[in-house]
């Protein structure tokens, strides 16, 4: 977790991002058409075997272990030794590339695992926090997929390995980072371990960066490259402090992981900012498509949605993805205790202080890793989001006309239009619209609802929603 400096009222402005859709055939008051209606979180979309006997293999024990052996490391903090096998953050590198190299090697070659070096310079910042040039390493494996036309979409799953005490560059105290975040690093590995077997159309990248405690460096490399490189990633979730359920006073949420996703997005320009502002501020994100397919029975968790790009003051890696337009979350456990984050070990008046592996609630933080394995899983078997839907306003109307490209899906079944009012946080109705790429909502007005457009295969996994914006054709 880095801390930030005070943001400006642009970036923490946010929309709605968390959604529901659920019920039975209804009509909507006055005259709409015939669609699904309902509330709660959105579309509750059932959870496959294959994917139950999947959640099913992943273990507490396995992130206990995982855990445990990062901070037997001593430090991980990002100036601490490369070369020292035993203790500091290049210990902690090897350690998690030969482990995830051992994971590949039994999913008959589709998954391959690298390290991505990178020289960070020093930091010209007065409050500098990379006061030399220094070699960072990503580490990256990806599980490619299996149906052409879907292997150059990309799906991301991250935690970050560094860690660090009170002082921001100490590099020689004991910085155990259990939590902070040894958790998303070891939900990480624990997904890849179980999914490097499986088969999905789409690709999943399972990531661990360093550099997150100074200004995000592992991962504003990795998508910056990934920029440069074209790469279609459709969706990014980043882990960040979900290894306890217990807060600063003994408050108790084991069945609850927080989500925070942006609206209006980080990268503006004249005409995605004036999209925005004629639909209200609105947008989607890959947020609505957890609850739907990953608040459930499965993973014994509900997704509390935040409806803002990450806490006050405060920021992680998805930030780096949301900087090259990228669409990304994160998880973060829903009530911190600072006595055990950015702390030096040490016990005050009684009181422990720092990120030590007994505060940590394995279970909890194997339902967060459960959560984000069956949405990866129905991510990476969806259609792709439908692409470049438009919202027809060429005319003065009562009814609505959406337009949209056609997905290249060899399975695809169709299309599915969602609509709900302006004032309420969640999508509250469907309609199924067949093979099309353009649809007429008859009495139904553009002018009062929001509207969005998602698509459906043949074994009925959906996409996520596609936010429409205004055009005339």
């Amino acid at each position: 977790m880095r801390r930030l400096r005070p943001l400006t009222v642009a970036t923490v402005v946010a929309g709605f991002v968390a959604g529901a859709i659920g019920g039975a055939i209804a009509l909507h008051p006055g005259s709409a058409p015939a669609s699904q209606s309902g509330s709660g979180p959105a579309f509750h979309q059932p959870v496959p075997a294959q994917f139950r006997a999947a959640l099913s293999q992943m273990k507490a024990s396995n992130i206990e272990t995982t855990i445990n052996k990062l901070v037997s490391f001593g430090t991980r903090q990002t100036l601490s030794s490369q070369t020292d096998p035993n203790r500091g953050i290049g210990a902690a590198r090897d350690y998690i590339f030969h482990t995830l190299q051992g994971y590949a090697a039994a999913s008959g070659g589709r998954m391959t695992v690298q390290e991505q070096p990178f020289i960070q310079p020093a930091s010209k910042d007065p409050d500098a926090r990379m006061p030399h040039d220094t070699k960072l390493t990503n580490i990256v494996a990806t599980l490619n997929g299996d149906q052409a036309q879907s292997v150059k979409r990309v799906y991301v799953v991250s935690g970050h390995y560094d860690s660090r005490c009170t002082g921001p560059i100490d590099a020689k105290c004991d910085a155990p980072g259990a939590n902070d975040d040894g958790s998303g690093v070891a939900a990480m590995m624990e997904m890849a371990r179980v999914m490097a077997t499986q088969h999905f159309d789409a690709t999943i990248k399972f990531i661990t960066v360093p550099g997150e405690e100074e200004d995000l460096y592992g991962s504003a490399h990795f998508a910056k490259v990934a920029k440069q490189q074209h790469i279609n990633i459709e969706g990014m979730l980043n882990n960040d402090i979900i290894g306890s359920d217990t807060g600063p006073n003994g408050e108790k949420a084991p069945f609850t992981i927080r989500l925070f996703s942006e609206g209006i997005p980080t990268v503006l320009n004249s005409d995605n900012e004036s999209n925005l502002q004629n639909v209200g501020g609105e947008s989607d994100s890959p947020a609505r498509y957890v609850s739907e397919v990953a608040d459930n029975n499965a993973t014994g968790m509900h997704v509390e949605q935040v409806f803002r790009r990450d806490r006050y003051l405060r920021g992680g890696d998805q930030i780096s993805f949301l900087q090259n337009g990228y669409p990304a979350v994160r998880f973060t456990e829903p009530i911190e205790n600072f006595n055990h984050e950015h702390q030096t070990p040490r016990v005050v008046k009684g009181v422990q202080f720092g990120d030590l592996a007994k505060f940590m609630d394995f279970g909890f933080n194997d339902r967060v890793a459960k959560v984000n394995a069956l949405t990866l899983m129905n991510l990476a078997d969806a259609p792709a989001t439908p692409a470049n839907v438009r919202i027809i306003a060429a005319a003065l109307t009562n009814d609505t006309t959406l337009k949209w490209d056609a997905n290249t899906e060899p399975d695809l079944k169709g299309y599915e239009v969602v609509w709900r009012d302006t004032t309420d946080p969640f999508w509250t109705h469907v309609i199924p619209v067949g093979n099309r790429t353009t649809y007429t909502a008859k009495g139904l007005s553009k002018d009062n609802v929001y509207f969005g457009v998602r698509a459906i295969d043949k074994s009925g996994f959906r996409s996520p929603v596609a936010f429409p914006v205004p055009a005339t054709k």
